[in-house]
């Protein structure tokens, strides 16, 4: 579809561009490059929004006029955030600490134009099944979601660690929610129909 804005989606994660391509928009990405650390008492929610707006804000600020679509998602367990893990030994020791729990996905999506900035948050809760160790190697060692919050990727093999699943919109726990971004995106005057 052709839009009356340049689009960009501020990521270089493949999976949030599989998913903004389910859209149809034309679009280009672009990298952020920001520090994802989180700030002393923010809480997974707060972080996530903040990541997202700051993505989107930092490409925003190197292409004027340009619609740019920022995301984050960071998972909670038991009151601790877990974000990418980075490597198979942390993946496997937050697969543990995940076993039988429920497990918060907030994923943040943030839309910027101009001086415009819409964003929403959409929390989905899953409930991790019991699994072996065993078990735990053979999806890290098939699926290596290293780079993805809580070492989980729902969209392949992650589906087989859960247990249940609870959220607004199917699509935030790989990493876009598509229903909130069509609606910051009419925002902006972005429209997808």
């Amino acid at each position: 579809m052709k839009t009356p804005h340049r689009v960009i989606l501020a990521s270089s994660s493949a999976y949030r561009r599989q998913l903004l391509a389910r859209l149809g928009l034309t679009f280009e990405t672009e990298s952020p490059n920001v520090d994802e650390s989180a700030q002393p008492g923010e809480t997974a929610a707060e972080l996530a929004r903040r990541l997202a707006e700051l993505k989107a804000r930092t490409v925003a600020s190197a292409t004027p006029g340009a619609v740019v679509i920022g995301s984050d998602q960071v998972a909670e367990c038991h009151g601790r955030l877990l974000g990418k893990p980075g490597s198979e030994a942390r993946a496997l020791e937050q697969l543990r600490g995940m076993q039988g729990a429920e497990v918060v996905f907030q994923t943040a999506v943030a839309v910027v134009h101009a001086t415009e900035c819409h964003s929403a948050v959409v929390p989905t809760r899953v409930r991790m099944r019991q699994l072996t160790d065993d078990q735990l190697r053979r999806y890290l060692h098939r699926e290596a979601p290293f780079d993805c919050a809580g070492a989980f990727k729902s969209e392949a093999l992650g589906i087989a660690l859960l247990d249940s699943v609870r959220s607004e919109d199917p699509t935030a726990l790989v990493g876009l929610p598509l229903i909130a971004t069509i609606r910051l995106l009419e925002q902006c005057r972005v429209r997808v129909l």
